[in-house]
């Protein structure tokens, strides 16, 4: 129940799916967080479940798109709490291009460009500073099983999430020596309110979707949150500018 004891923690997209779960369970395990959401109707019902279960955890209406936005986020975890110790950058978009490549509008490729990687990057860009004040952190970038394994149609959000692995490895590598480790972590289909845009309201279509995993099953946001966990926490201080799939064998191993 102390594994993130004394911390300070900043999610983006807190609202809902991953960054819900990851929330919750960094109060259940000490954290104080600051939920980072564009929809305060969710995001305060994340602070909500946190208050009830005994946490602490604070609002912060945040468009990740914005650099403002992503400033203030910031600037709400220090002036809450006083420092900023991890950064799980989670919130994202498919984009919903759902065509070849040169027939994506620039309005498509640059809203998910905007979202996936430059909020990332704004995250990062105003969470770094306040992490060297603090002697170093964490951060999470969400990145996506993608950039192992292409998905057709979706240019904007297969280019995102390939910058965003690319963009964690610099950091990594540029702050190594601050005491502030950078890693990524490539979801797979997870059951979230996100991936049921691909579903639309077809069980038989999610049913198709679980039988092409070896696992047998989608992932799960609770499953996401517990490696999320483990980054976040001083039992991963060894490990920096890696990227950990987490996709019930999707990418990579055969359907029995």
């Amino acid at each position: 129940m102390d594994r993130l004891k004394g911390k300070v923690a900043v999610v983006t997209g807190g609202g809902s799916g991953m960054g819900r779960s990851s929330c919750v369970l960094f109060a259940k395990e000490g954290a104080k967080v600051v939920v980072a959401e564009l929809d305060a109707k969710i995001g305060q019902e994340t602070v909500e479940i946190i208050k009830k279960a005994g946490g602490d955890a604070v609002f912060v209406k945040t468009d990740v798109s914005n650099p403002s936005d992503c400033q203030r986020m910031v600037k709400t975890a220090v002036d809450t709490y006083g420092k900023l110790d991890i950064l799980f950058n989670n919130a994202g978009i498919i984009g919903w291009e759902g065509v070849p490549l040169a027939d994506a509008t620039l309005e498509m490729f640059n809203k998910v460009v905007d979202v996936d990687l430059k909020g990332v990057f704004y995250g990062m860009k105003y969470g770094i500073p306040e992490m060297l004040k603090a002697g170093g952190g964490s951060i999470i970038n969400t990145s996506s099983c993608v950039v192992e394994r292409t998905m057709y149609h979706f240019g904007g959000y297969c280019a995102s999430k390939g910058g965003v692995l690319a963009l964690s490895r610099q950091a990594a590598a540029d702050y190594i020596a601050k005491n502030i480790r950078v890693n990524c972590i490539l979801p797979g289909f997870i059951n979230t309110p996100m991936l049921g845009i691909f579903f639309a309201g077809n069980p038989e279509a999610e049913k198709q979707m679980a039988t092409l995993h070896p696992k047998g099953r989608l992932g799960t946001p609770d499953e996401v949150a517990w490696l999320a966990l483990f980054l976040a926490s001083d039992e991963s201080s060894y490990i920096t500018g890696i990227d950990i799939t987490i996709d019930g064998g999707f990418n990579r191993l055969a359907r029995a």
